[in-house]
């Protein structure tokens, strides 16, 4: 069954990215959450804390059933309302300690809704985002060349289309800015059929750690001191003020009666806000606004040799 497909790929991923961050962080091991939704399916949590590496990871898994959608999938599909639905996915949001390591968001999921006499409309989801607080260039083409791999196989459209899906779905309207530096986002992708949409997120799902892991590695021993980490905390309010008003997988989650602990795991044990805070131009806080939260071709700029310097 094409569910069951999905739903073995998604264990597997939890655990694989779950294994390698415990490795990567060398001191904190995974809490295993099991949890169950009344009105049908349920879940694996898995969360990490105090590590010496990262202050939180989260990364859960779902699968849950309902009988109708909730508005936040339906908003954009009228044609979807009050049909039944299946849903499974794996998300996850990664708050490292050092504020020189980025913040990693990403996503899979495949829905089916249902209405008697008709067949059934399913479509796969999802992406990756990077939410820095200290700009790397290197990082950035990186992390979006891991992207642009991934998405080779599949058209030479598809990564400029997705990246700019992101770009445009991460940005945060009452700040004017976006959240971090992109990545990819797609959704209701169904036109490639089955068997090709779900070789597509899993390539998705199987690049995040090639995208991510070396940016940890690279930047997990920088120094750093107060005035770091207080400019990340001050940052991480962004991050939940996008989640808590924007983000539609947060806005599905409650909607649909899911387990709040395990929606809301990807917010940060800390954060700051600052009335009216500006950065001092010239510095290396004003420069991730002036210069990385930009709307950047991170890739055609560095084929062409063009950068901040």
């Amino acid at each position: 069954m094409e569910v069951e497909q999905v739903k073995t790929y998604l264990l597997q991923l939890q655990d694989t990215i779950c294994d390698v961050l415990a490795a990567e962080d060398g001191e904190a091991v995974f809490m295993d959450d099991q949890w169950h939704r009344p009105e049908g399916g349920g879940g694996r949590t898995r969360v990490m804390g105090e590590g010496a590496v990262f202050e939180k990871a989260g990364v859960n898994f779902s699968h849950v059933q309902g009988s109708a959608l909730p508005p936040s999938a339906s908003a954009s599909r009228p044609e979807l309302a009050g049909r039944s639905y299946e849903a499974l996915g794996v998300s996850l949001v990664i708050h490292p300690h050092n504020p020189y390591v980025p913040t990693a968001h990403a996503n899979v999921r495949f829905f089916v809704a249902s209405k008697p006499g008709e067949a059934p409309i399913w479509w796969f989801g999802g992406g990756y985002d990077l939410t820095p607080y200290y700009g790397n260039e290197a990082d950035c083409v990186s992390w979006h060349r891991v992207a642009a791999e991934a998405c080779e196989p599949f058209g030479d459209d598809v990564y400029p289309r997705f990246k700019t899906w992101c770009d445009e779905y991460f940005y945060l309207k009452h700040r004017d800015e976006p959240r971090g530096v992109g990545g990819l986002f797609f959704d209701d992708l169904n036109e490639w059929g089955f068997d090709t949409s779900f070789a597509f997120m899993r390539a998705i799902g199987d690049s995040f750690l090639r995208a991510y892991r070396p940016l940890v590695q690279r930047n997990k021993n920088r120094a750093y001191g107060e005035r770091e980490r207080r400019f990340q905390l001050y940052r991480r309010g962004r991050y939940v003020e996008f989640n808590l008003v924007f983000d539609r997988g947060t806005l599905f989650g409650l909607q649909s009666g899911g387990r709040t602990e395990a929606i809301l795991m990807s917010l940060p044990p800390l954060v700051r806000w600052d009335y009216d805070y500006n950065a001092l131009p010239g510095t290396p806080e004003a420069e991730l606004t002036d210069y990385y939260l930009q709307n950047r071709d991170w890739l055609a700029e560095a084929a062409h040799g063009r950068s901040k310097t």
